[in-house]
């Protein structure tokens, strides 16, 4: 079982296929079920100094999801929790509910395939348990697995809960989703706008509403059977005078695989062109949400080529950063303590430091993970910076504050505000130097967008399968292999690709190290080699990381190019000397 802080996750399907949607998980995945939700439950406890805390659960639409619910349900109450049950919801909605509880348990594996599941943890400060406290769950976890008693004990915990209580828990189950939707409406609504006053908040939807004749935006959703399917998506947006168009928005249909990344999102863009082709022309943007609800990559419709395009998660996030910088300044931009910044993760493209430029605003980078990236965001604030917006380019999807989760409404929100609301684009042109005309199209504004060509999260090339499990022995030996081989390699990169020089980077936690000279300094976290031309400008970074919720070792590189067969051939020179360092 993979025990990260953005969730501890496994094959949950009892046959161990993970692919399989058996809503089955065996008596072995149930005792780790019911030992998770023991150490949580006097984790929380002690978190919260109360001996009856308040803790919300809830499931995405994985078909496992009630049988590891069933288990953490009876857990919790034999341990004296008292449990609001939501059943399927979105991982957004869940947290926003829980700010006004104790804490959560949701059961999901993200964007992993259907057989996988999993569970995360928090608080009420709106997102996972950060890596510190995740740690001591870990502990306390494993210690619990490794007695030899384990099986029996778990057994007790479940057979001390009242079936009485449990009735009722699940009776009371409609209300507490109810609860649960109009608390995420709520916060929504503060995330989207940045105010906390509801007649203000009026004012800024109403905006949005007045000017969808000039640039008029219907969204297409693919559910996929998704949380999301029963979250508040279609009433959100007809409230706000948005056409909304879904397909697969049936709760636990999940009809392909699970990821959004471009080879999932075909779905959404042929009904995107289906639409068009029936009249619909305002169908000009698209999502489709992981199975947890918290992440929604981008398809929109290119008015030029007649055709549903499909954005990269890169591009995703760069978009709705611009869109963001561009609103706080138009919020805060006259103020003289507003010093934005923006946290990103540590593969996140180097268009991002670009955009960010042209705002003012500081870039903060740490170590891949969600938790990683929001606590980071929470520093920059406690220096005095504002972070109106963090996330992992690298996955597409946004963080957007109050928030401290990824939200498909926040990354469609942030475009439609940068369609629709009067000044935010003309700043950002204005700024960057770029013409600007009053009849612009979303497609004039991703031309507007700095030119890279980076490597695909869920491409098969991006991920190597490595046999070496100490990474800080893997990267040293890297490292001796990358210092021989650029020695010989330095003249024909600077002849082709004006490369001169090059920097080493960690990131470990929410602690950036540039410069190193080791590394293996770097640990299990991530690692990366900017290269620069010879003025010093950044030009292209090669990245390396073991991830921390699947068995594999992500790679990828970033070119300030066009040119796709330089990042190709950065890519494989990273990874012929990762494979030899791994022999």
């Amino acid at each position: 079982m993979i025990l990260s802080a953005s969730g501890w996750r496994r094959i949950f399907a009892k046959s161990g296929g993970e692919q399989d949607n058996t809503p089955e998980i065996g008596p072995e995945n149930t005792v780790l079920a019911v030992l998770a939700a023991e150490v949580f439950a006097d984790y929380v406890r002690n978190a919260v100094n109360q001996q009856t805390p308040v803790i919300a659960c809830g499931m995405d639409a994985r078909p496992t999801g009630p049988a590891i619910s069933a288990a953490v349900i009876r857990t919790l109450l034999s341990k004296k929790i008292v449990v609001r049950y939501l059943g399927i919801t979105a991982a957004p909605e869940i947290m926003a509910y829980a700010k006004k509880l104790d804490g959560f348990i949701y059961i999901s594996a993200s964007h992993n395939p259907v057989g996988h599941n999993g569970i995360k943890f928090g608080l009420n400060d709106g997102g996972v348990l950060n890596a510190a406290e995740n740690a001591k769950l870990v502990e306390s976890f494993t210690r619990k697995c490794a007695d030899s008693q384990a099986m029996q004990k778990a057994a007790a915990v479940l057979n001390d809960c009242s079936t009485s209580d449990v009735d009722w828990v699940y009776a009371e189950s409609s209300e507490s989703k109810k609860d649960a939707l109009s608390s995420y409406k709520s916060f929504i609504r503060e995330v989207i706008t940045s105010v906390r006053k509801p007649s203000e908040q009026d004012e800024i939807f109403a905006q949005i509403r007045k000017s969808a004749g000039k640039h008029p935006v219907g969204v297409v959703c693919d559910m996929n059977g998704s949380a999301r399917s029963l979250s508040i998506d279609k009433e959100f947006f007809a409230e706000n005078g948005i056409p909304f168009y879904a397909i697969n928005d049936t709760a636990g249909d999940i009809v392909h695989e699970i990821i959004p990344e471009a080879e999932n999102l075909v779905w959404c863009a042929k009904e995107m062109e289906r639409l068009q082709a029936a009249g619909h022309t305002d169908a000009v943007l698209g999502y489709m949400p992981d199975c947890d609800g918290d992440r929604g990559n981008i398809v929109y419709w290119d008015e030029k080529n007649h055709k549903a395009d499909i954005l990269k998660a890169q591009e995703v996030f760069s978009l709705a950063v611009l869109a963001e910088l561009s609103y706080a300044d138009m919020l805060y931009g006259g103020s003289a303590d507003y010093k934005p910044a923006v946290a990103v993760n540590c593969p996140t493209s180097m268009r991002i430091d670009e955009i960010a430029a042209v705002f003012g605003a500081k870039i903060y980078r740490a170590e891949v993970g969600e938790a990683n990236v929001v606590n980071t965001a929470r520093k920059a604030r406690d220096a005095g910076f504002t972070v109106r917006i963090c996330g992992e380019g690298s996955n597409g999807g946004n963080i957007t504050y109050p928030s401290s989760v990824r939200d498909p409404l926040s990354t469609v929100f942030a475009v439609i505000k940068l369609m629709n609301i009067d000044g935010l684009y003309r700043t950002w042109c204005e700024k960057s130097g770029h013409a600007y005309r009053d009849d612009f199209t979303l497609t004039d504004v991703l031309g507007t967008l700095p030119v890279y060509t980076t490597t695909g999260v869920s491409e098969p090339r991006a991920v190597l399968h490595i046999r070496t499990m100490d990474h800080a022995l893997l990267k040293g030996r890297f490292q001796k292999i990358f210092e021989a081989e650029w020695k010989s390699k330095l003249d024909t990169f600077s002849a082709k690709y004006g490369i001169v020089s090059y920097e080493t980077v960690l990131t470990n936690g929410t602690t950036e190290t540039r410069n190193a000279a080791d590394f293996s300094k770097s640990g299990s976290g991530g690692l990366k080699i900017i290269f620069s031309d010879r003025k010093k400008n950044p030009c292209a970074f090669i990245w390396m990381r073991g991830s921390g919720t699947e068995p594999v070792f992500r790679i990828m590189c970033d070119v300030k190019s066009a040119d796709a067969e330089e990042e190709k051939e950065l890519l494989q020179w990273e990874t012929d000397m990762l494979l030899k360092a791994d022999n």
